[in-house]
């Protein structure tokens, strides 16, 4: 079978919503449109649109935990729960830690990475209303919530009917370029070709996502702390 995968959307980690809210304003002088809750994983989140021609569909996440909602039984998506992330998060401020990547069989595209010894996770069903109706999605989480490979991995997603780009305004912010640098890069290189996933640059050195962004205050270029 065929796999073909796009970037779905860059997620900037935050301590709490509110803090991520202010450092989109100043970072990229707007206020990110609405998101929602996530009962499975105990999470909440802000969107915006930044769809571009190279990345058709593509909207930005910040997203933090909801310390409203009961904690989860399980490790919380995207490495939430690591205390070294949250130690990051609280000295350092949101930060750019990972991506999402759409694929049209999430099924497939997994079942291809475990033949090349990559453990992405299970396909975890989630939902959530909005007010363009109720968003249904596949995504895929390990048991203990890791990124892997410092976060340049993408978290791998299969949208039901409605996809949430759908009822985004239009913000005036495209992606024009998301770049994976990392150690292991030829493997990198490689996992992302196994699912058909391009547009995403893959260079070797020390770990760190960038991603460069059309915006009205200029091209800005927002990168994770090199590790």
């Amino acid at each position: 079978m065929s796999l073909h995968a796009q970037v779905d959307h860059p997620v900037v980690l935050a301590t709490s919503l509110e803090q991520g809210v202010r450092w989109c304003e100043d970072t990229l002088g707007l206020t990110p449109g609405p998101g929602g809750q996530h009962a499975l994983m105990g999470t909440h989140n802000r969107l915006f649109k930044i769809a571009s021609e190279r990345y058709p569909q593509a909207y930005f996440e910040i997203i933090a935990i909801d310390p409203q909602a009961p904690a989860p039984a399980r490790r919380r998506w995207f490495d939430m729960d690591d205390a070294a992330v949250q130690q990051q998060l609280a000295d350092d401020g949101p930060q750019l830690l990972h991506f999402v990547a759409r694929v049209s069989s999430i099924d497939h595209a997994l079942a291809a990475w475990q033949q090349m010894a990559i453990e992405r996770g299970a396909a975890v069903q989630a939902a959530r209303q909005t007010p363009g109706g109720l968003l249904q999605w596949q995504i895929s989480v390990r048991d203990d919530g890791a990124r892997l490979f410092d976060g340049c991995l993408p978290t791998l997603i299969e949208w039901g009917g409605i996809h949430p780009t759908l009822s985004m305004p239009e913000v005036g912010i495209e992606l024009l370029e998301l770049q994976m640098i990392h150690p292991q890069a030829k493997v990198l290189s490689q996992a992302f070709q196994t699912i058909g996933l391009h547009g995403v640059a893959v260079n070797s050195g020390p770990a760190q996502l960038r991603a460069r962004l059309a915006t009205p205050r200029g091209v800005l270029e927002l990168g994770s702390p090199v590790r």
